[in-house]
């Protein structure tokens, strides 16, 4: 009985999808199709969005974008690149500002962020997993538990 009863918990879970709560999310940080960069680090990822680093492989400046500071796929990343809140943020951006370093870019939706990826040259972003297509490739992917519900495209 209690075999049948895990089997059907198991096939429940299967079924909801891997929108589900109580899943793994992901976020999957992108470049343009055609960017010569394949693959980063974590240390490396934090850097660009940091500004820290600014040139890529190419010599040629990123150009990093952030969803809106509401955005939970924005905390969620935030919390995971530099184990912070973006809140928490404010104070090292204003010191940043007086030495000439502006916050990255900032839109409002995952679709933002891949037209902004897609027609921006050495453009990196990151979206919800279920907003992926061809427009963009994927340099990382980052789990997190969450309970975030994105109704997916």
């Amino acid at each position: 009985m209690i075999i049948k009863h895990q089997l059907y918990s198991f096939l429940i879970i299967v079924l909801l999808g891997f929108n589900s709560p109580l899943l793994a999310d992901k976020i999957l940080v992108i470049v343009a199709k055609n960017s010569p960069v394949t693959r980063l680090t974590l240390q490396q990822l934090e850097n660009i969005y940091r500004k820290k680093t600014q040139i890529n492989i190419n010599n040629e400046r990123w150009v990093p974008i952030n969803l809106i500071i509401e955005d939970p796929l924005r905390q969620a990343f935030s919390k995971k690149i530099f184990k912070q809140h973006p809140e928490e943020m404010e104070a090292f951006w204003n010191i940043q500002y007086f030495n000439g370093i502006t916050p990255p870019y900032v839109v409002s939706s995952n679709e933002a962020v891949l037209r902004f990826v897609n027609s921006t040259p050495n453009a990196i972003g990151y979206i919800h997993h279920c907003y992926l297509d061809q427009r963009v490739q994927v340099l990382m992917k980052l789990d997190f538990n969450s309970s975030l519900t994105y109704s997916c495209p």
